[in-house]
């Protein structure tokens, strides 16, 4: 057993890498979100970890871990005690143990000991996610380990890597806040599905959080960083309903990294538009005084029911596909005149919608 390994302090790592709950008993979250893609058979694995109230005696205090696998298949289990939790304030590294014969206060453990001692939890960190859940109404069960190589933060490459949501992000004004932690990155390890032992290498991975005191009223994300013959490309769009101070505010963002550049197109430098179904289409629109960027996602698939944080605890309250169709087409503006930087398209695409009052399609005018 040891604390969580020197390198990861020395690594590039983004703004709000960090656990934020403060040990105050005001009503809290925070959620984290790692995707792995399997290109060569068409499927995904995405891992959400989330923590409520962790001050502990509330209604809702209590964390759970869910997992989106092949063919959108959904598994999920609860771990109510909070104080099994741990989390890093400094750099990404959380954790949750379930069932252990540990006796110990939660730590990060090496991935040999973890395997060992925990038969039922998580532990995640910039470098590896790592866990065991099963239902056992079901029997159904996922076991998990793989080591990530950062590829793109939120960022140019070599520089100060950015909070998603810009400077005032640091201030709980906005909540929830939203970072992406890795924009891409390269995954090596082993995922075994109920059985089907599914190993992997290089695999395009990501990762993301949200946290705070309040909860989206509606919301929707686009994110892919495995494309049809473009390596080096990564999409993470997404937009909602947020509190600011005592009034809501409706923003969307879109961010592309691409051949080591960072395209960022945020209410602060562009204008975003979006056309929303309440399921089967994205669609969204983006331009500053530099660049243009359109996209569209689709989806013919009923997608996955899945749970997210809320002002009555976690529920059923957003909609996935992790299969869904992207066209992504990114333009250069000069003088008036517009050229094609780049055209892509994947069909491992995730698309969400999330929250309330879907019954018709959202569009931002």
């Amino acid at each position: 057993m040891l604390t969580i390994p020197l390198n990861l302090l020395q690594s590039t790592q983004t703004p709000h890498s960090g656990y934020h709950w403060d040990d105050s008993s005001r009503r809290f979250f925070e959620g984290w979100y790692y995707r792995v893609t399997l290109p060569e058979i068409g499927q995904t694995f995405a891992f959400m970890y989330s923590i409520e109230d962790p001050v502990g005696g509330k209604l809702y205090s209590g964390g759970a871990a869910q997992i989106l696998g092949p063919d959108d298949e959904y598994l999920w289990r609860t771990f109510p005690d909070v104080t099994k939790f741990w989390g890093s304030q400094d750099v990404l590294g959380l954790g949750h143990w379930g069932k252990t014969d540990l006796h110990v206060p939660p730590l990060y453990l090496l991935p040999a000991e973890f395997e060992r001692h925990v038969q039922e939890g998580y532990q995640a960190t910039a470098s590896l996610n790592q866990g065991a859940i099963r239902d056992p109404a079901t029997g159904n069960y996922c076991r998990w380990q793989y080591e990530i190589q950062p590829v793109y933060a939120w960022g140019n490459k070599d520089s100060i890597q950015q909070s998603t949501a810009g400077l005032l992000s640091f201030l709980p004004i906005f909540e929830p806040g939203w970072q992406i932690l890795m924009a891409h990155g390269l995954a090596s390890g082993w995922i075994d599905w109920n059985g089907k032992i599914y190993e992997f290498t290089k695999a395009p991975a990501y990762g993301e959080k949200n946290w705070g005191g309040a909860f989206p009223k509606k919301w929707f994300w686009i994110n892919c960083n495995s494309f049809e013959g473009e390596a080096d490309l990564a999409l993470t769009a997404g937009g909602g309903r947020r509190g600011v101070l005592w009034w809501m505010e409706s923003v969307a963002m879109i961010g592309l990294h691409y051949q080591g550049k960072f395209y960022e197109f945020v209410p602060w430098n562009s204008q975003v538009d979006w056309q929303i179904q309440p399921w089967g289409r994205w669609q969204m629109q983006a331009k500053n005084l530099n660049y243009e960027i359109e996209l569209t996602g689709t989806t013919h698939l009923p997608g996955t029911s899945l749970r997210a944080p809320t002002a009555d605890g976690l529920k059923f309250c957003c909609r996935d596909t992790m299969q869904g169709r992207l066209n992504l087409e990114l333009r250069e503006l000069n003088g008036g005149k517009s050229k094609i930087i780049l055209k892509a398209q994947s069909f491992l695409c995730g698309l969400e919608v999330g929250g309330g009052s879907w019954e018709n399609s959202w569009q931002s005018r």
